[in-house]
């Protein structure tokens, strides 16, 4: 099987250089661009499976990088496409996510996270890959497995790779309660990396970023000694 091709288009070298040599050691072969145009005319030199953009680089953004990727010809058009920005305006990854990329990662970031997420992106890539119902709707909660956002009431709300996955994983067994131990594997099965035990500050986090009073949750239940589920009605 031939090493897949990573492109970072990135203008922090210090921050490429770190992240290339991570990714090579967990089997990628990663190319750099230092800026917008040099990336775009690296993809069109030699096919990649996936590209990493910077949003703010010092000639084009990685809006207009994004849109003139997708306006290439043939499969150059379909390259996944990961943005990562320092912003915290949840406009600009709905904007980027609109424009065609895959997943949107905020800076500072994990490499452990930002892996987890090429390897999502990638697998659902692969040819054959089970179709999924990419929006689940609860109420005012809106879960899209696809563009990986998370909304109550229209509102975008901030959740790491984990704790997306670990919302999915409940919400698709909604009604059930699942142990500590299922939650997990089921996480695992994602191929997440290395999954800790901190999984209770993880549901505390997801909470505080679903529920209306994260005191006092409506959506996700703990149930004593047991483990956690997710209440498809909300009292």
């Amino acid at each position: 099987m031939s090493t897949p091709r990573l492109l970072m288009i990135e203008d922090d070298g210090r921050l490429a250089a770190m992240v290339g040599e991570y990714l090579s050691q967990s089997g990628f072969a990663v190319t750099h661009a230092a800026d917008g145009e040099a990336g775009l005319a690296a993809v069109q030199d030699a096919p990649v499976e996936l590209v990493i953009l910077d949003l703010m680089l010092p000639d084009i953004d990685g809006l207009e990088v994004c849109r003139r990727l997708r306006a290439l010809p043939g499969e150059m058009a379909r390259v996944p496409v990961l943005m990562l920005t320092a912003k915290g305006d949840p406009m600009d990854r709905i904007i980027g996510l609109e424009l065609g990329a895959d997943d949107y990662l905020p800076k500072p970031f994990e490499p452990r996270e930002l892996l987890a997420r090429i390897r999502a992106v990638l697998r659902r890539r692969q040819p054959g890959a089970a179709p999924e119902h990419k929006l689940m709707r609860f109420g005012a909660l809106e879960i899209d497995r696809d563009a990986r956002i998370v909304t109550v009431e229209g509102q975008a709300r901030e959740l790491t790779s984990y704790q997306f996955d670990l919302l999915v994983t409940l919400a698709e067994r909604a009604g059930r309660v699942l142990t500590r131990d299922q939650i997990m594997e089921a996480v695992r099965g994602r191929e997440l990396e290395a999954f800790d035990r901190s999984i209770d500050v993880h549901m505390g986090r997801i909470r505080a970023a679903i529920e209306a009073d994260p005191k006092s949750p409506k959506r996700i239940l703990t149930v004593r000694g047991v483990g956690y589920v997710f209440a498809k009605q909300q009292d």
